[in-house]
């Protein structure tokens, strides 16, 4: 577990998912070329658009950045390379790459360049700054299944945590409910720049995700309310919720085949969790124990869904090969763990040995504070790796905070690497982002120069910090 050494750090990590803080309590944008399927929940019940992305990109004029050491998150790690992107897209990568007469050229002698940073596992925006009651909107901690509340309406487009972590290199989040609950509800996949509305953040087409909790939490929140208050207590939980969906699904199909008589009535907890029988949901879930993890698979075999990534996965590296075979990735940290019973049998090497067994590996954050420097977390899980005999290349290092998480997003076409045709996401650091001592410089989302370190023109502000001073 990270020393966290104030009181308000505590707070702060008790607000999100690690141990589930609960409190009780238009027309869409065309989408670009090469995005996802459409979102889910947007026609298979034949309900129609709900909450569409009004994301739009900034103009940017085309850019060239040159002479820096550039890793693809693709294979490749190019010495005095050049990255030339237009339009939001990624032209041409390589040590020969011509400029037109229009591009910003930036000499980045020196400097290194990656992907930007995606982010599977984000409560910012649902438990924004200054961490106070009013701000404690992760968790619908009122009954153990809320799948029908989504992250969304719950995001403040002005948490002044968005631009610290900007600031570190992110260019993609998946904001997600907190872990009080069974299942908590739809994540919102978010474009982090700055808007007045969610909505013109989210990911134009990008899947919903569904986040589930297993273990502890859910138990500890429910207990003493009507349960559940066990592990199978748990399961059961899960089994009833999905076959109340199967039974919806199965009505609202044979509706859209024939249409006859009136349409079914409408259940917004069974709408999210039809979407995810219907392979159009990706589950995102909380789990720690390898037990726990099986459980999960077995769960998702009875119903026919996939469980997308495993948050947290503390034991993962004791199921690798179960995972790699399974096609779940693993969003996990480099060395957290020891701060409840589940998840005391952390080791350093989690990462690296589900790399050593073919499983995808992912760096997460859950903390807004951690958020800043996942380059620095896969860093560790690779010199971890290393250190106990386990090949980790620093490509894969680097596809654990960008190309893993794009996949676990669904959005790996689009971003995750440096390849033609791709969002021009890209990030230019001050040295080695795999040391401890780099720096993003730039940030580029989707070809917009949304960060530069040494412009403050180019370093955004919400209005809650207005006043206060220049970011660090």
């Amino acid at each position: 577990m990270r020393h966290l050494s104030t009181a308000f750090a505590l707070l702060a990590f008790a607000a999100g998912c690690a141990s589930a803080g609960a409190r009780t309590t238009t027309a869409a944008v065309p989408q670009q070329a090469g995005a996802p399927a459409p979102a889910a929940g947007q026609d298979t019940a034949g309900i129609g658009p709900q909450y569409p992305s009004t994301y739009q990109r900034h103009p940017n004029p085309p850019v060239l950045i040159r002479n820096a050491t550039i890793m693809t998150a693709a294979g490749q790690e190019i010495q005095g390379g050049s990255i030339l992107f237009k339009d939001g897209r990624i032209v041409s990568v390589g040590t020969n790459v011509q400029a037109p007469s229009d591009a910003v050229v930036v000499d980045a002698t020196g400097k290194w360049v990656t992907p930007g940073v995606i982010d599977t596992h984000s409560h910012i925006g649902v438990y924004a700054a200054p961490g106070t009651f009013a701000e404690s909107d992760g968790n619908e901690a009122t009954r153990p299944v809320t799948a029908e509340v989504w992250a969304e309406h719950s995001f403040w487009p002005q948490d002044p945590q968005i631009p610290l972590a900007i600031a570190g290199g992110v260019t993609t989040i998946q904001a997600l409910p907190g872990s009080a609950n069974l299942i908590g509800g739809r994540s919102a996949v978010l474009k982090l720049v700055p808007a007045r509305s969610v909505q013109a953040m989210k990911f134009p087409g990008a899947h919903y995700g569904l986040k589930m909790a297993c273990g502890e939490n859910p138990k500890r929140v429910y207990g003493q309310r009507g349960g559940p208050s066990t592990r199978m207590g748990n399961m059961a939980g899960y089994r009833e919720a999905f076959i109340g969906a199967q039974q919806y699904r199965r009505k609202w199909d044979k509706w859209n085949k024939d249409h006859q008589g009136d349409p079914p009535e409408r259940n917004l907890r069974n709408e999210t969790l039809a979407e995810v029988l219907r392979g159009n949901i990706y589950v995102q879930n909380h789990c720690y124990r390898a037990d726990e993890m099986m459980q999960m698979l077995d769960l998702a075999h009875e119903f026919g869904f996939k469980i997308r990534s495993f948050h947290h996965a503390v034991e993962a590296y004791k199921i690798a090969d179960v995972l790699a075979r399974e096609g779940t990735a693993s969003s996990i940290w480099s060395d957290w763990w020891g701060f409840k019973e589940e998840a005391m049998d952390g080791i350093y090497e989690n990462g690296a040995l589900l790399q050593q067994a073919g499983a995808r590996v992912v760096i997460h954050s859950d903390d807004a504070s951690g958020i800043q420097r996942l380059n620095q977390e896969a860093a560790k899980a690779m010199y971890h790796g290393r250190r106990a005999g386990i090949p980790v290349t620093r490509d894969q290092a680097v596809r654990w905070f960008t190309a893993n998480p794009a996949w676990v997003l669904g959005l790996d076409s689009l971003v995750g690497s440096l390849e033609p045709g791709k969002m021009a996401d890209v990030v230019i650091w001050s040295a080695d982002p795999l040391s401890v001592y780099a720096r993003a410089l730039q940030v580029y989302n989707d070809g917009w120069l949304v960060y530069d370190r040494n412009d403050p023109t180019h370093q955004p502000k919400m209005d809650f910090t207005l006043g206060q001073g220049e970011h660090p």
